[in-house]
């Protein structure tokens, strides 16, 4: 292995790596055959591309570096009638992104890596947190580059909602960006944009108090009713109550749905301290809040703790209230896990041999936080000792939870969770499915595997993906109930991934989809077939690479490429089609399917954001010199 190789972070390295040139659309060519119903419509993913990369071997982390999307629009000719992808990429033009281009004294990024928080002692914590803090006033004197007032870099999600693609990040609100060309518009408060004109002078996200800047922080995976259309989110904070919740009513209600107006910063009870939160579940009635035994806490450096840290001897607590009434929360505890992507939420109603409502999860469950301290080429801590009830072997599987919520007439009894246990022993995360049957009691889940055991990396290696799996939760869920695995640790379908490849049987709960050798994938989207009855019927975009492009290294060449699969979701086995992009895309986190009609339908604006040259910046006065200096010195 040579010399620069030995000391290059696994998540800088190889396809993680981040890449250095941006493209408007751009013509591909493609093999195979491109389904009508992907006409119009584009595919875009979000992941981080740490624009300062200069220290490969500094602290780093996946979920770090700024916000960039990578598309493939597949452009309508109407005259030819062909179909023709087009690929573009671009960064998310934030306020730390514009600040920190082209601006040649800062050897790091602007804010500290997830992993300095994770390992550091008090003192580097410190200066590092100081450092930000410096380099975000010093924004803020004239002449600068760009003012930092939002710290998010925009670079976990992508959703649509209300006529707006909106890129997400729990850091700050979310950021507009404007389809098929994926410029970056402005910062959305719950009520309009920036850039957008028609100023709305009503507080939105994070109102007006003195916390209002971190109320503004909302989840990177919200959540759009695809009935009613409403925006549903939460807010993660450091000060009590810890957890807001907001819901955003779309402009025009729909006539058959009663009308109700935005609510912003609804106070979440229950939670006793900061908690790194990254998802929820969403029903059409319900909503569930997961506090986990995951602190994201400033205070944690006092107890001689990290800032982010793990409590394996605390219990996790599921908070279930109907949507629009947080106060009515009912906690449901279970053993410690962590979960940072829910699949689905839907409830169910009985009446025999009592009136009951249950609300169900499906989320992919790891028994400790391993992967997030791989994902930063960090060990593993050594940790206080669980009660031997708690232990597992690790792992992350696709999880099934049942709810039963207790009626006011029994309040005193306390609520317990009535099923727990997983779907299927094969690894599980980043999952999907068919949005039109989100919130209702979908079949179909589809997400993404690994022929290895789990996937907390071992330290030096990166997680990757090279099974796309598809689980039949219906089928899955009833062979638990009629024969039901243990609680918390049972498992209904038992079978390794070689087994499930073994199998012939065409109504198998669990389909993988295998890529060949040395490749690999990315979160898949499902894009339904038009006028299809059948759940399943359509397609997974997925972003793939082969790893035979790296030098002997493990390194991209400047000319390594990526393709964009079109696979059969029926089936999990045929390639429909496959798009040969002009460059390689980062292994990254989540993505969209944009209809043709919804990127029709965007709002208008006025402007959008632009990058900032050296020729508009001005460094005669006293302020530039000031800053100059001491950014120099602090790097």
């Amino acid at each position: 292995m040579g010399q620069r190789n030995q000391h290059r972070h696994p998540y800088l390295s190889g396809n993680f790596a981040p890449i250095k040139q941006t493209r408007p659309l751009t013509r591909c060519a493609y093999v195979g055959h491109i389904p009508d119903e992907l006409a119009g419509g584009q595919y875009v993913r979000n992941g981080a591309n740490p624009l300062i990369n200069d220290d490969l071997a500094r602290n780093a982390h996946w979920f770090d570096g700024d916000g960039m999307l990578a598309g493939v629009l597949f452009r309508r000719r109407e005259k030819s009638e062909e179909i023709e992808p087009e690929f573009v990429n671009q960064y998310i033009l934030t306020d730390v992104f514009l600040n920190a281009k082209e601006n040649c004294n800062l050897k790091w990024p602007i804010l500290p890596s997830i992993t300095t928080l994770i390992s550091a002692g008090l003192a580097t914590v410190v200066m590092v947190v100081f450092r930000t803090l410096v380099l975000v006033l010093l924004s803020r004197l004239p002449g600068s580059r760009k003012t930092i007032r939002k710290i998010s870099v925009a670079n976990t999600g992508v959703i649509y909602h209300d006529g707006r693609a909106l890129a997400t990040c729990e850091s700050g609100p979310p950021m507009r960006i404007q389809l098929p060309d994926l410029e970056t518009v402005g910062w959305y408060n719950g009520r309009r944009a920036d850039n957008e004109g028609s100023p709305d002078d009503r507080s939105g996200f994070g109102g007006g108090d003195a916390i209002s800047f971190m109320k503004e922080w909302t989840t990177g995976h919200p959540r759009v009713d695809p009935i009613t259309k409403e925006f549903i989110s939460f807010h993660s904070v450091f000060v009590k109550p810890f957890v807001y919740y907001s819901i955003v009513s779309p402009t025009k209600t729909l006539a058959t749905e009663s009308s109700r107006n935005s609510r912003f910063d609804l106070p979440i009870p229950g939670i006793s301290s900061p908690k790194m939160m990254h998802d929820f579940g969403v029903s059409a009635c319900y909503t569930v809040i997961m506090d986990l035994p995951l602190s994201l806490n400033p205070m944690n450096i006092v107890r001689g703790r990290p800032v982010i840290s793990y409590e394996p001897a605390e219990r996790s607590r599921f908070g279930v209230f109907p949507r629009y009434e947080p106060e009515r929360i009912q906690w449901f505890e279970t053993n410690p896990c962590v979960i940072f992507h829910t699949a689905n939420c839907w409830e169910t109603t009985s009446t025999m041999p009592i009136a009951e409502t249950c609300v169900n999860l499906i989320a992919c469950r790891l028994t400790s936080a391993a992967v997030v301290f791989g994902a930063g080429a960090l060990p593993s801590p050594v940790l206080e000792p669980m009660p031997p009830e708690y232990a597992e072997e690790e792992q992350c599987r696709l999880y099934y939870y049942s709810f039963p919520l207790v009626q006011k007439e029994r309040s005193d009894e306390a609520p317990m969770i009535r099923n727990q246990w997983a779907l299927s022993a094969i690894p599980f995360e980043f999952p999907t499915l068919s949005s039109s049957h989100a919130m209702r009691e979908a079949r179909y889940i589809y997400g993404c595997s690994t022929g290895v055991s789990s996937f907390s990396a071992a330290l030096g290696k990166a997680v990757k993906m090279d099974y796309l799996a598809k689980l039949d939760v219906t089928t899955l869920v009833k062979r638990g109930i009629a024969n039901p695995p243990q609680q918390i640790k049972g498992c209904v379908d038992t079978r390794s991934i070689d087994e499930v490849m073994q199998s012939t049987d065409a109504d198998d709960p669990v389909k993988l989809f295998q890529l060949p050798k040395g490749w690999f994938a990315q979160e898949p989207r499902f894009v339904p077939r038009r006028n299809t009855v059948a759940e399943d019927d359509g397609w997974l975009l997925t972003y793939v690479f082969d790893e035979s492009q790296l030098d002997d290294e493990g390194e991209c060449s400047s000319n390594a490429v990526s393709e964009l699969w079109i696979i059969d979701a029926r089936n999990m086995r045929d390639i429909v089609g496959r798009v040969k992009l002009p460059q390689r895309v980062p292994y990254g986190l989540h993505g969209v399917w944009f209809s043709e009609d919804e990127i029709a339908s965007q709002r208008e604006y006025e402007t959008v954001r632009q990058e900032i040259s050296k020729a508009d910046i001005d460094t005669s006065n006293i302020f530039s010199t000031v800053r100059e200096i001491i950014e120099k010195r602090i790097g």
